[in-house]
């Protein structure tokens, strides 16, 4: 009969002692001694080899000492860590120098990353590691607490390291509060925010090494970009919104001259000219459809429009906008 199962209670991994077997240990060493019947209660105790046979009596097991019964089972224990400090350092010498090759190969230097929790994971990361700028830009207007939470997260992490930030938003931003509240957290010498009318998808770029972008519209997966001719295109199309970006310390400009027209209005009724609905103008500019509405319900109101097609008549006479409308009529299309 197996061991184990006459005692189940003492059952447990080939190099784990059981509270029974410390117990008769501890007591053997005591005596210099121990009955093999006492033993049948605790068999791991034979199994590590910490007792052995009493030479002058089968009845009896001496106990081993303590420093050699430790020298003896940690011997494969150390010898197998030897083998794999050799393994380790014999893999880095090889691998070591084949790591500029990858880097000019551009299949080797994107890593998908699967998932929020990956994504998440490599950002907090890559902002541990920063050291001098962190460059964002950030599409939509309603950002969501756990998005500025974690941001401000890494923001502390990244300034610790010496690292500078900038960002730039969407227009609608400037009136969300938890962009108010992530701006007056971050001290004012180490960020830089901006928005713009319409920016590009998501992108995220740490000391001009590295780059994350969105590879699903669901953004539930990303690129982590090394190659340094993508980051370097990547961070001269920031540079361009960078510079066409209006502060966050400054108003945007005004409109024509007596109409109560915000800059967001404006917007929106250039994308209306131009033939957009209500839902890509919304989309173009980060915001819902429902408060898309609202603005061209206020867009009308400000320029006394009856109607849409008077709202577009309206515009093109205010000079709000300089673009004619894609359409070629004077109409504003419904959604």
């Amino acid at each position: 009969m197996d061991t184990h199962e006459a005692n189940p209670a003492h059952s447990h991994g080939p190099r784990e002692l059981c509270e029974p077997a410390l117990q008769l240990y501890e007591e053997a060493l005591r005596v210099g001694r121990v009955s093999r019947t006492a033993l049948a209660s605790a068999p791991c105790l034979i199994e590590m080899s910490l007792v052995h046979p009493d030479t002058g009596d089968d009845a009896w097991m001496r106990p081993v000492p303590p420093s050699a019964a430790l020298a003896h089972l940690l011997q494969p224990i150390t010898r197998e860590i030897d083998e794999r400090i050799r393994l380790s350092t014999a893999l880095s010498r090889v691998l070591t120098p084949l790591a500029s090759v990858a880097d000019e190969n551009p299949n080797l230097a994107i890593t998908v990353l699967d998932g929020r929790p990956q994504i998440v994971s490599a950002l907090r990361e890559a902002a541990l590691h920063a050291r001098e700028e962190v460059l964002t830009a950030q599409p939509g207007g309603n950002r969501l607490e756990h998005h500025m939470r974690q941001g401000l997260e890494n923001a502390r992490s990244a300034i610790a390291g010496g690292a500078r930030l900038r960002h730039i938003y969407q227009h609608p931003a400037r009136y969300n509060s938890r962009v108010k509240d992530y701006v007056s957290q971050v001290p004012g010498d180490c960020l830089q925010v901006r928005t713009v009318e319409q920016t590009v998808e998501r992108l995220i770029i740490f000391d001009r090494t590295v780059a994350y972008i969105p590879a699903t519209p669901e953004r539930n997966v990303a690129l982590e970009i090394r190659h340094p001719a993508l980051v370097r295109y990547l961070v001269q199309v920031y540079e361009v919104l960078w510079a066409q970006a209006t502060p966050l310390t400054q108003q945007l400009p005004t409109t024509a001259p007596g109409a109560q027209v915000t800059a967001v209005q404006q917007s929106i009724a250039r994308l209306l000219g131009e033939g957009h609905v209500d839902d890509v103008v919304a989309r173009k500019l980060g915001i819902s459809v429902r408060t898309c509405r609202s603005h061209i319900a206020k867009l009308m109101q400000a320029l006394g429009a009856t109607s849409r097609t008077h709202l577009g008549v309206l515009i093109m006479r205010s000079g709000i906008v300089d673009t004619a409308p894609a359409t070629g009529k004077g109409s504003v299309p419904e959604s």
